[in-house]
């Protein structure tokens, strides 16, 4: 064999052996694929969908979305595969609508596991004054009034909108602890309320309000320094619930008059939820969805960034890719996992 001859089969052996690694460098397992993503129409959501949407393109699927949806047409639409995922369910509280959809969608993993809480509070000072810790204590026309609005004499509490799980809830607790004729829930767009009601806070006045975590109201009204958690008089949850009635008493819950506090709601854990045909398809995303996770505390941090005025899609891409690269080993291990899980 000639010098030239053998230089040209080194080379070409050379070529040969670099060619399964450089596809798999380049294997993508989502190249050529859509995802389309929805987000649930309460904003504090919305973060979380973003670090997730980054790391199925990293995975090279495209993304369709996200579009907003309230919980009920998302159950639905992901169920019909009109739409293949979303990052924000809430459990135990979507379990009945899990249950209605189950041949066809399913939970995987967990966005952020327990620590999710929920309940009413009001301003701390209106509390001292007036000895209040339990919601029951708005069943005395002088204190209801206290938060009364319009002027019609009832307590105007910010609520949930129309549509979501807890105003469902919130209904069967009112009427339940007699204050049907007592508390008036506010029907308005829950960012808009809650925005208002701090505004009446800054000038002084009382406030009633629900609210959940993560979200940017505990970051701006902070438990036990400006407003506290009232305690419910006794656990009772809708008949479709009543099997979590012994987890709504929480421990360690700040700005709470006891410990363990009666919150009256169960702790609950952030779940992404999928369409099973979807799922089947894609197993890089069904990985993916079972190691990733976004500590609550960061996702309640990127919630008051928001309500700062940080809150348009290029700001919530921007948070999304800033938390990223703040936890690169952790993202890339994400990755890892899902790229493995599709054999690539």
């Amino acid at each position: 064999m000639t010098r030239t001859m053998l230089r040209s089969v080194l080379l070409m052996t050379a070529f040969m052996a670099s060619v399964p690694a450089a596809l798999a460098a380049d294997a993508l397992p989502g190249d050529g694929k859509e995802v389309r993503l929805a987000r649930a129409n309460w904003d504090t959501g919305w973060f979380q969908a973003a670090i997730y949407q980054r790391a199925m393109e990293a995975l090279g699927y495209e993304i369709d979305g996200p579009v907003t949806l309230n919980n009920g047409p998302f159950f639905q639409a992901v169920s019909q595969g009109d739409v293949d995922l979303w990052l924000n369910g809430w459990f135990p509280q979507h379990d009945d609508l899990l249950e209605q959809f189950s041949e066809t969608a399913e939970a995987v993993g967990y966005v952020a596991k327990g620590g999710a809480l929920q309940g009413y509070l009001i301003d701390k000072k209106t509390a001292d004054e007036h000895g209040i810790t339990n919601l029951s204590d708005l069943r005395r026309p002088e204190i209801a009034s206290l938060f009364d609005i319009d002027g019609n004499g009832t307590a105007d509490m910010v609520s949930c909108e129309p549509g979501w799980v807890c105003s469902r809830i919130i209904e069967h607790q009112l009427e339940t602890y007699d204050l049907a004729d007592r508390v008036t829930p506010l029907r308005a767009t829950y960012a808009a309320a809650m925005a208002q009601a701090l505004g009446r806070f800054r000038d002084g006045d009382p406030i009633l309000f629900y609210t959940w975590t993560p979200n940017w109201t505990v970051g701006a009204l902070k438990p036990g320094l400006d407003v506290i958690w009232l305690e419910v008089p006794e656990a009772s949850l809708p008949e479709d619930q009543k099997q979590y009635e012994d987890l709504v008493e929480v421990e360690g819950v700040k700005g709470c008059s006891s410990d363990p506090c009666l919150l009256g709601w169960p702790a609950n854990d952030l779940r992404p939820i999928a369409n099973k045909a979807f799922l089947g398809e894609n197993p890089a995303v069904r990985r993916l969805l079972e190691v990733a996770s976004v500590p609550l505390e960061d996702i309640a941090a990127q919630n008051a960034r928001m309500q700062d005025g940080e809150d348009s899609e290029k700001d919530i891409l921007r948070h999304a890719d800033a938390w990223i690269e703040a936890n690169r080993e952790v993202f890339e291990g994400w990755l890892k996992e899902a790229r493995s899980a599709a054999g690539a």
